[in-house]
């Protein structure tokens, strides 16, 4: 039975296959000759048959580990599906009945089970243990290893539960699996299971058939909505960290004509599998998941991954891209990426333990260098792996669209010194200030307007000196103290560097920190998704024109965001004007006529094809939450109570005050001002509206005095002005 030609044998009578891939013969031999075996193969490499077909030739029942149960079940159907008998293959874990349980254990007992997949926790249960010790046992395999390790992307306590239990139930052969372990993840797995004397196989984790990219997360639905047309019938998994984005996200691209599910684990079993189900069986294109989706998911021919969300680990990261394309076909893996969604990650973190917060750091920095860096994403990646790729792959956006990069040693010894000169007590973003020679209330407040440092850096913007310090950070010339709220310090490395400054290329263009609102608060059109320049200094225009003869200020007619939009989408009804970001009925029938006209215009003399499809759709999910709100205030609620009866802060439910009066409905909320401010002190704020350039809070703080009023007064006062003023 060891001779290569049996095996290939047995390979072509079990699974019809003519010949191994790979490291698998060899891989297969150990496990045949009874040894503790270590298998590292990327996602599609065939991991699976390593285990299957030596539990099929010997002798006894192989256990088989497993995280998941969608994933046990995947696995047993598809060996199932390949011998004559359905006993060959079961699972045993809490989505069984009684019934079938005591059905799943005679038929082990009795040698007729070859594999029996179990659920780390289903092994720990007493009953199971002493059931498991009158059966034969050819070997163990613990498959999705790496959730062994607090290093590896998913940890799970109950992993490291195994050994023990497996010395208990009685010592076999032990074999490990996973698709993506970095050097010390494999040391810690292979030392907890007991195994460090394991034949280690290991395959290339390069896929040269995937292609990488990393967008700025600007308008990210819109970007989906039009990558996924492009790709019509094309299937693919968009991944988001929050259970509430991925059910956000399906329903926006269900209602633009997109077949699209959503799969996570807060969703009841039934559903959650009827989904998968759906997306196996092709009724759907797409599926929206977190990503307790995919292990094991065995479709080949899944054309693209996209990150709505960056993933915490650059492991977490190559798992997921490697669903696309197993196949050996088209496999386009595209992440969105803003650094305020990292900064959203490490908030998680404060508060846990150092020694995992130290974990999550690192790992965060991995994510981070790679989403930043200028050079060929796979020359990263594999470098995370232990692996070293020669040159350019000409399969990623680094590759083809090379970015620009610039000479910043001074700079980061201007940003290092800035550190140092306020004792390494203040976050980045509060340096930047510092550098820029910006006066905000906290510069003012500890007087850091008289520091060497301020001002010296006022040749470049903000974001140009945030991009000094995440790229010096990346660079090991700095850190951040979560633990102390994400305050700067200068490492022995930046010490060094600033005793001896040497070149720092730093990476241009990129605009990594422009989400969504940003990108459209800046007055531009937001670059990703190519708004129109010349239409959208064209619509600015008309605004002014229209603010003059109304007497209003321009940001009361529509506000940036909105123009940016109709650069991008071409609206030239009422109709389409409505579904333009920050604009509803009452704003486009009031103001929208002579817009409407100005693009319809723009578009004919310009030739113009218009993205129809483009126009993104949105779900009217919160439109209950604005009818209560609107109810609540024509009966002149208090905004608390307001807050209380809907379980959300008063900032929240000032917010979607705010989103009911942009879009054009007139509400009256002097009830609730005049609680808060008296007549002067509203006189004061209206007239400065009155007169502002533009609608900012915290300009209208730092003009008006934080002494005198709170960013709530403001943006209350704010409401009353656009709502009597524009509505």
């Amino acid at each position: 039975m060891n001779k290569s030609v049996s095996l290939t044998e047995h390979l072509q009578h079990f699974f019809g296959f003519d010949r191994f891939k790979g490291q698998q013969e060899e891989a297969v031999k150990s496990v045949m000759d009874g040894k503790n075996t270590f298998v590292l193969m990327p996602t599609g490499g065939g991991k699976s048959l390593i285990y299957q077909l030596p539990a099929l030739l010997l002798e006894g029942t192989a256990i088989v580990i497993s995280p998941l149960i969608a994933l046990m079940k995947n696995q047993v159907d598809s060996i199932r599906g390949m011998q004559a008998e359905d006993n060959v293959a079961h699972f045993l874990n809490s989505s069984l009945s009684k019934a079938a349980i005591s059905e799943v254990k005679n038929d082990v007992l009795e040698g007729r089970t070859k594999l029996l997949y179990v659920a780390p926790e289903s092994l720990t249960k007493e009953e199971n243990i002493e059931f498991l010790k009158n059966v034969k046992i050819s070997f163990y395999a613990i498959d999705e290893a790496h959730c062994i390790s607090e290093w590896g992307h998913d940890f799970r306590p109950e992993y490291r539960r195994i050994k023990p239990i497996v010395e208990e139930i009685g010592k076999a052969p032990v074999v490990a699996l996973t698709a993506t372990a970095t050097a010390k993840v494999q040391h810690d797995i292979q030392k907890n299971l007991g195994i460090l004397d394991a034949q280690v196989f290991k395959a290339s984790f390069n896929r040269p058939n995937l292609y990488y990219e990393v967008r700025p997360k600007v308008k990210p639905e819109a970007q989906i909505i039009k990558f996924i047309k492009q790709n019509e019938g094309k299937s693919g998994i968009i991944y988001c960290l929050s259970r509430k984005k991925v059910e956000e996200i399906a329903e926006t691209l269900q209602v633009n004509g997109i077949k699209a599910l959503p799969y996570h684990a807060g969703m009841d079993a039934a559903t959650r599998s009827g989904n998968q189900d759906k997306f196996l069986m092709e009724e759907v294109d797409v599926i929206v998941a977190t990503i307790a989706f995919g292990m094991g998911i065995d479709k080949p021919d899944v054309r693209f991954v996209i990150h709505y969300d960056i993933p915490k680990s650059l492991e977490g990261y190559y798992q997921e891209t490697g669903r696309a394309g197993r196949d050996g076909g088209e496999g386009q893996c595209i992440t969105f990426y803003s650094y305020k969604d990292i900064q959203k990650l490490e908030k998680f973190m404060h508060g846990k333990p150092v020694a995992e917060q130290e974990i999550g750091k690192q790992l965060l920095l991995d994510t981070v260098s790679y989403a930043e860096s200028a050079i060929c994403r796979r020359i990263i990646l594999l470098h995370y792996f232990g692996e070293t790729f020669p040159g350019n792959c000409g399969n990623c956006d680094n590759c083809l669209n090379p970015k620009e990069q610039g000479e910043a040693k001074d700079e980061v010894v201007r940003a290092l010194k800035a550190i140092l000169e306020v004792n390494e007590k203040y976050k980045g973003e509060h340096i930047s200030n510092i550098l820029i020679g910006n006066k905000t209330a906290a510069v003012k407040s500890f007087k850091h307007y008289k520091l060497k440092a301020f001002g010296s850096g006022k040749d470049h913007d903000e974001r140009y000196w945030n991009a000094v310090f995440r790229q010096s950070m990346i660079k090991g010339l700095i850190n951040k103290d979560i633990e102390n709220y994400g305050t700067l310090k200068v490492t022995p490395q930046g010490h060094e560097f600033l005793e001896n400054p040497t070149s720092f290329m730093l990476v241009k263009n990129h605009d990594y920190e422009e989400e969504e609102e940003s990108a459209a608060a800046s007055g531009a059109p937001s670059g990703a998704t190519g708004g129109d320049p010349a239409l959208f200094g064209m619509l600015k225009d008309l605004r002014k024109k229209v603010a003059k003869r109304k007497n209003l200020p321009p940001f009361v007619i529509f506000q940036d965001p909105s123009l940016a939009d109709m650069s991008i989408q071409y609206p030239v009804s009422i109709d389409e004007l409505q579904k333009i970001q920050g604009v509803g009925q009452g704003k486009a029938r009031r103001y929208g006529k002579e817009f409407v006209e100005l693009i319809k215009k723009y578009v004919e003399e310009n030739e113009i094809e218009r993205p129809d499809d483009f126009v993104v759709r949105t779900v009217a999910n919160k439109s209950k939450m604005k009818v209560f709100i609107i109810q609540s205030i024509d009966r002149k609620i208090p905004f608390e109570d307001i807050a209380d009866s809907k379980g959300v802060t008063l900032k929240e439910v000032i917010s979607e005050v705010e989103a009911i009066v942009h879009s054009g409905t007139k509400l009256n909320i002097d009830y609730y001002v005049n609680d808060v401010l008296d007549d002067e002190h509203q006189e004061e704020v209206f007239d400065y509206f009155r007169e502002a350039e533009d609608d900012s809070v915290e300009k209208a703080l730092d003009d008006l005095g934080e002494d005198e009023y709170s960013e709530e007064d403001i943006r209350l006062m704010r409401i009353k002005f656009l709502s009597d003023m524009g509505n």
